[in-house]
């Protein structure tokens, strides 16, 4: 468009043009078209004709692309969009409505294309960063694997998991991302909300090298939800080595870790006081299903001087009474006038991290910089690119019912309790029955061998008086006869008082595990009573946008390396928006496009942009359809 003197009008958006030149320099664009599906031809045509990507398709690829650069997050935000940038972006006079994007979108997620959208991301991603080349060097570059929850507000019961930055447990979408040294995201898969990392984990591996010329990712770093003895095991055995975080409740102090060496300084501050310090250990992961055999884990000992924690108490150490600490004289706290004095100090230590490892042999220092630059190169992606950029936002609400992985849960536990129960009872039942057999048995063997003893102590007392003997000999005889007989009855008896206990103990689990058995019934059939219809999400629609918000985090980075000054190198998208957002002058002859941008209101920005226009002018990228793109600085005339 132009004004009555034939000027171009400035129209917002128009550094957006840059994105749209990357888009076609890394040939995102060809990645993308190449796996869209084709439009059909009519079937009167006989012979089929090649597969052609129609323009159309391409303007509506870019509209998928570039919505959340123009400030929209959903579909439905077109309906009240009145800007110009999308209508530049995608090479037509209007943008395209909220109806059309959302059938593209639609026919998309029918014809099965997030799965090839997602291979061909993961190939761009391989060549514009080149993975393939880092990961044959020497020392193999590691690659940062997180998971991530959205939230999904809905009214059916949905699949679960605890929202990290909510700090609840709701219904919501599983992101597991994969992310390389730099911080580039490489890849992103969305799953249903209670998957576990440990699961998604190989899932995202497995799609990634096999897109990837059979690139073996070999050396991880994860979050400590990855702390499981038997998944670290398993990844050794692939040939991976995989660095985490030890959970706070798998040690107690520098007690459980073997081998600890010197501690080295990790971080000082300005005045060279050391902040944290960090030392080899190793340390036993005891394993579930394996007690016999635990896991040797390799650790970075991280020793935090700023942060102390109390000391855990010694099993040698019986607790003190609170006023044991104060002298006799002014113990007496029950009279009047009693002054308390402050309580001792406890003892603390300085808070341990234990970074750890599957590697056999480690640098302390290096592994502990290495999984702690996880935070710049993936939890702040995430947040200043990803999170900025939409991917919190949910596309695509269809639902199928499944099978209710809740209840399913814990109908498995009840239902395993119950057969423990019910065995329990019945090996109850029998050891209670033949205690009793037995009792009774010893019971009749101890009474007729008493009453064979009792005989023949009466016999002994009758022949004692037919020889006539003294009263006080006859009472001491028969006490002494007494005595004997009784001290040969009581182990007998001892015995069968034993045997009746033990009867009746078993007796009483017999009775107690039937009662069990009654509750879980009722739980199970409460359970049952009280089961929802569990719904899962339809992921696709929500993947392919995923995709595109993947795509357009890297093609910002990728702009952000290439045309802007170094001062930039760190820059976010908050940072970064503005310039792609500038309002321009734009004039296309056959052999290129010329914007004419809008000079910022502060000096910097535009000496800023200046370099820009002066280092895409030296690149001369091209747009899609093969015209240059030259950019005009403010201060340089318009040409």
């Amino acid at each position: 468009m132009s004004n009555p003197r034939g000027e171009p009008e400035w129209q917002e958006g128009a550094g957006g043009l840059l994105l749209l030149a990357a888009a076609h320099e890394t040939a995102l664009l060809s990645q993308l078209e190449n796996v869209l599906p084709m439009k059909q031809q009519r079937s009167s045509v006989s012979q089929p004709s090649p597969p052609r990507l129609f323009h159309p398709q391409r303007s509506l690829l870019l509209t998928l692309l570039f919505l959340p650069a123009v400030g929209l997050h959903r579909f439905w935000d077109l309906r009240s969009y009145t800007g110009r940038e999308l209508a530049l972006l995608t090479g037509r006079p209007h943008p395209y409505s909220y109806r059309h994007t959302e059938r593209f979108l639609l026919q998309l997620a029918a014809a099965q294309a997030d799965q090839a959208l997602t291979e061909a991301l993961a190939r761009w991603t391989a060549a514009v960063w080149q993975i393939g080349e880092r990961s044959r060097e020497a020392s193999s570059p590691h690659f940062y694997v997180d998971g991530h929850r959205k939230p999904v507000y809905t009214q059916t019961l949905i699949p679960r998991g605890l929202i990290g930055r909510l700090g609840k447990i709701a219904g919501c979408r599983a992101l597991v991302l994969l992310h390389d040294e730099q911080g580039h995201p490489l890849l992103a898969t969305t799953h249903r909300g209670d998957l576990h990392l440990t699961q998604g984990i190989p899932q995202v591996l497995a799609s990634y090298e096999q897109v990837t010329d059979s690139m073996h990712l070999n050396h991880l770093v994860v979050d400590r939800e990855a702390m499981a003895a038997d998944f670290l095991a398993q990844l050794s055995t692939e040939g991976r080595t995989l660095t985490t975080i030890l959970k706070t409740n798998q040690y107690s102090g520098l007690d459980d870790f073997l081998n600890i060496g010197p501690f080295v300084p990790l971080t000082t501050d300005r005045q060279g006081t050391v902040l944290r310090e960090v030392a080899p250990a190793q340390f036993w992961l005891a394993r579930p299903d394996r007690q016999d055999e635990p896991l040797l884990l390799s650790v970075a000992l991280i020793r935090d001087l700023r942060k102390s924690v109390l000391c855990p108490p010694r099993e040698e150490e019986l607790p003190r009474a609170w006023w044991a600490d104060i002298r006799h004289e002014e113990v007496a706290w029950w009279q009047e006038g009693w002054q308390a004095t402050p309580a001792p100090a406890q003892p603390t230590e300085p808070k341990l991290i234990p970074i750890v490892t599957t590697a056999a042999q480690i640098d302390a220092l290096q592994l502990a910089q290495t999984y702690i630059h996880r935070w710049p190169a993936q939890e702040n992606v995430i947040k200043d690119f990803l999170l900025a950029l939409g991917l919190d936002i949910n596309h695509g609400f269809a639902k199928m019912p499944v099978e209710n992985s809740e209840v399913t849960k814990k109908r498995e536990a009840l239902e395993k309790r119950y057969a423990n129960v019910q065995r329990f009872g019945e090996a109850a039942r029998g050891r209670s029955h033949q205690a009793s057999v037995l009792a009774t048995k010893l019971w009749k063997q101890t009474k007729e061998h008493g009453e064979a003893l009792y005989r023949t102590l009466n016999d002994r007392l009758q022949t004692l008086e037919a020889q006539g003997v003294s009263e006080g000999t006859y009472r001491v005889e028969r006490k002494r006869l007494k005595a004997e007989a009784d001290a040969e009855l009581e182990p007998l008896w001892q015995h069968v008082y034993r045997v009746q206990e033990k009867s009746h103990r078993e007796s009483t689990k017999h009775e107690r595990y039937c009662r069990e058995q009654r509750d879980l019934l009722r739980t199970l059939e409460d359970l049952a009573a009280s089961e929802r219809v569990m719904h899962e999400l339809d992921h696709r629609k929500d993947q392919i946008m995923t995709i595109c918000k993947v795509a357009l985090a890297n093609l910002v980075m990728w702009v952000r390396d290439r045309f802007f000054p170094s001062t930039y190198a760190h820059a976010t998208w908050q940072r970064l928006q503005p310039f792609f957002r500038l309002p321009g002058r734009v004039l296309c002859d056959r052999e290129g496009v010329h914007v004419e941008l809008r000079p910022f209101n502060n000096r910097q920005l535009t000496r800023d942009l200046v370099a820009v226009c002066r280092r895409v002018n030296e690149v001369r990228p091209r747009l899609p359809d093969g015209r240059l793109l030259i950019l005009h600085a403010p201060s340089s005339p318009f040409g």
